[in-house]
């Protein structure tokens, strides 16, 4: 074959793409298993950082750290259930819920409120994960939902009254850095601490994120300088999810779990 033909040229660069592209498969799957490990143990640390239970710098001096957050995890984890949208216990969970899991929950829940129809609400797997922390029972519940350019999550740890956060923390897809994406900073989800979802008559209020500044509010967190399309769109999310797990409080709260 003539190797400075436009035939060579085709097929040497057909068969290297072909060759590329088997490699590239072939590592991709290869990795596959780590990468969902190290998806799940990063999921356990969002939501043992929101119980109070997680330290970082215990994690990273740590040999393994994977290892280190398993076992901080199993350790003071009591139970992890699903609950459907009557606050009814449906099940137990196997593995922590990731976020492809808690998007489909998040879509049930827009078509729930969509159609009205409160007969989906027992369709619903909404994760509860259930932690003894110094004596006191900590429940943690995620929220998923829509920021400026892409998804943004949480995970937000109640106290036994079911009223008061313990603790919270966030996180995102694609948040401008230095506005949105500040949701996952410390200085921003530690406030939530203390903060509380019912008003003095009990009614539900959830969490505001205000702009300006909450100035004192127990139902309310500063707002991210410049993030304002983000703090809003947290804003939304907490108080749709917090809204589907209220019969569950309630259950909790009237000893009915």
């Amino acid at each position: 074959m003539n190797t400075n033909g436009n035939t060579y040229t085709v097929i040497y660069s057909a068969v290297l793409v072909i060759l590329v592209a088997a490699i590239l498969a072939y590592v991709s799957l290869a990795l596959q298993p780590r990468q969902n490990d190290n998806i799940r143990v990063e999921t356990m640390s969002k939501i043992l950082t929101a119980a109070g239970l997680y330290n970082t710098e215990e994690a990273e001096a740590a040999a393994d750290i994977n290892k280190f957050t398993i076992g901080l995890y199993n350790d003071n984890l009591q139970a992890a259930i699903y609950v459907n949208g009557n606050g009814e216990k449906t099940g137990d969970m196997k593995e922590v819920a990731g976020t492809s899991e808690l998007k489909a929950q998040y879509d049930a829940m827009r078509k729930i409120g969509d159609n009205g129809d409160e007969s989906l609400l027992k369709g619903l797997r909404l994760p509860v994960y259930i932690f003894n922390v110094n004596g006191q029972i900590i429940r943690v519940v995620p929220c998923y939902g829509a920021g400026l350019w892409g998804p943004i999550w949480g995970y937000l740890a109640f106290t036994e009254d079911m009223n008061t956060l313990d603790g919270a923390v966030f996180d995102h897809k694609g948040e401008t850095p230095g506005l949105g994406a500040e949701i996952a900073l410390p200085k921003f989800y530690e406030p939530f601490k203390g903060k509380q979802i019912l008003d003095e008559n009990g009614d539900f209020v959830s969490i505001s994120v205000v702009k300006g500044g909450a100035k004192g509010d127990i139902h309310g967190v500063d707002a991210i300088s410049g993030g304002t399309i983000t703090s809003k769109a947290l804003e939304n999310t907490m108080r749709t999810w917090l809204s589907f797990y209220r019969p569950y409080f309630t259950n909790v709260i009237n000893g009915e779990e």
